[in-house]
């Protein structure tokens, strides 16, 4: 079945999805009124690179909260994650950082509507006037026309440094495409997603990954073509606490892909094999208002962490005990605390002998030289151990 995109494509490119043969004889001809097309094929000067003025990319579209780049300029950029993940969040307030800064901003929208989209931003804090002078927000409902092709074009005219491109899946379902193929994935590049980038914006998908945390790796959900062409970065967002009305809800974000090789520097390595590069935290006061923050990551060596998670898990056991004591008939010896409270022996005991040592446990002679353990006071029957008094 051929659709009004296909046949504006063929009328621009030819049938086979290529431009028409070039007339060798006059290459420098281009019919009226229409740009020349890039010429990629020639050999590149190098010299720049062999003389050491060459500059990587740098990410300076959007910011962390110190200031550290997010987005590449004129690269195909991703975030992916799990549903309510905060992947809008996290691309909205690159957006506000962009409008704040004089510059325009495209948001290309397959999944959500205005109001929920600009109603976001407003509740970040953004200007009225600035979003209407800004930010420009798109939402496609049929395959692209000549006419919608020529809409976006005049977007693109006021050179956005930052082109959000909302929902893929959809995205690829209104062009025909299949998400699975790769080759269809290739080509949902070139007929949109390379043109935005040509036109110097940070272009950033913001994409699924499959539901099974096991088999997600690196990867949003479809064809593996989706990180392999990708010239900029991928960011996976994992999910601490959900967001919403009320709350404050905060994800990890970590990097899958860095292809210039300028993001993964600034972040911390993880065991997952993907740095991790910030924690998206936003405090909704209202419904109205909320506070969003990039927080950079702490640095913490590996002896740290494990301090830390041997801290829980102690005072986890520890308050365990503690409702063990206050539940309990009578005293009880280590034996009828280790029956009562699950976890190995030697945690348990060590749960039991930091209570003894700061006072919240009691001990006396028991029958046949057993030690019987009850709480210093009725008052601390059932409460639970303060964060502070970690052993």
């Amino acid at each position: 079945m051929t659709t009004d995109f296909d046949a504006a494509m063929d009328a621009y490119f030819g049938p086979d999805g290529e431009e028409p043969p070039v007339d060798w004889g006059d290459v420098d001809a281009e019919p009226a009124g229409k740009e020349p097309a890039p010429r990629t094929w020639a050999a590149q000067d190098l010299r720049s690179v062999l003389d050491g003025s060459y500059k990587p990319p740098q990410p300076t579209v959007g910011r962390r909260d110190d200031g550290v780049g997010l987005f590449y300029p004129g690269r195909m950029n991703s975030v992916a994650s799990e549903s309510e993940a905060g992947k809008t969040w996290f691309a909205l307030i690159a957006c506000l950082q962009e409008i704040n800064d004089g510059n325009h901003v495209l948001y290309l929208d397959f999944e959500d509507d205005a109001g929920g989209v600009v109603g976001r931003l407003l509740c970040l804090g953004a200007n009225p006037a600035v979003v209407l002078e800004n930010f420009h927000y798109v939402r496609p409902e049929n395959s692209p026309s000549d006419i919608d092709l020529i809409d976006l074009a005049t977007v693109l005219d006021h050179e956005p440094t930052l082109a959000i491109v909302d929902g893929v899946t959809e995205g690829m379902s209104l062009f025909g495409l299949e998400l699975k193929d790769n080759t269809d994935i290739a080509k949902f590049g070139r007929q949109l997603l390379r043109p935005l980038m040509n036109s110097g914006a940070a272009v950033v998908t913001l994409d699924h990954v499959v539901k099974s945390s096991e088999n997600r790796g690196r990867y949003s959900i479809g064809g593996v073509h989706k990180l392999n062409g990708l010239n900029g970065v991928m960011y996976m967002l994992e999910n601490r606490r959900p967001f919403g009305i009320g709350v404050t809800g905060k994800s990890t974000i970590r990097v899958a892909k860095d292809r210039p090789g300028q993001i993964r520097k600034n972040g911390l390595s993880h065991s997952s094999g993907m740095h991790w590069y910030a924690d998206l935290v936003v405090k909704s006061e209202s419904q109205e208002y909320a506070e969003a923050h990039l927080y950079a990551p702490i640095q913490r060596d590996e002896e740290d962490r494990e301090a830390d998670e041997d801290a829980r898990r102690l005072r986890a056991l520890q308050n365990k005990v503690l409702d063990a004591l206050a539940g309990a008939p009578g005293p009880l010896p280590g034996k009828g605390i280790e029956d009562r409270v699950a976890g190995r022996a030697v945690d348990v005991r060590r749960a039991v002998a930091a209570l003894v040592d700061s006072g919240r446990i009691v001990t006396e002679p028991g029958p046949r030289g057993a030690t019987l353990h009850s709480l210093a006071t009725p008052s601390t029957n059932g409460d639970e151990l303060p964060e502070e008094e970690a052993a």
